[in-house]
């Protein structure tokens, strides 16, 4: 159980620098001034990721739930 516990805080720091990076990614290409549809791009990106990440969760707690 406690290396599960090291494993999630491991993933959760991954996907914390992951989100900052796509969120900050864009904001100096905004003060750069470049083309928007790259904004756009790494937008939809980041939702794709949100999404998966959120499908992966539930169906890791439905898992831990049925093994309770």
């Amino acid at each position: 159980m406690k290396d599960t516990k090291e494993m999630l805080r491991i993933v959760g720091i991954i996907l914390l620098g992951l989100f900052v990076l796509v969120v900050g990614v864009p904001l100096v290409l905004m003060a750069a001034g470049i083309v928007v549809s790259t904004i756009i791009g790494l937008a939809v990106l980041l939702i794709k990721v949100a999404v998966t990440l959120a499908i992966v969760y539930l169906i890791l707690v439905g898992v831990r739930a049925l093994l309770r």
